[in-house]
């Protein structure tokens, strides 16, 4: 499985093929990133509504 990239504004994960599917500028992500939450449901997740995720997907808990 490839490494995962995270986002340096959003912290959403995405692999690399993700990124060029969408179109996105990979100078966005970095390879340095820690933890890891799924959001399923962001209506519902409190932790959600705490880190302002608004979609669900896989998100990094801390981007350097």
């Amino acid at each position: 499985m490839a490494k995962k990239l995270a986002n340096k504004k959003s912290k959403e994960l995405l692999s690399d093929s993700d990124i060029r599917e969408k179109g996105l500028n990979k100078e966005d992500f970095t390879p340095t990133w820690n933890g890891r939450l799924y959001i399923v449901d962001p209506a519902k997740s409190e932790i959600a509504k705490k880190s302002s995720i608004t979609k669900k997907g896989e998100y990094a808990i801390k981007v350097r």
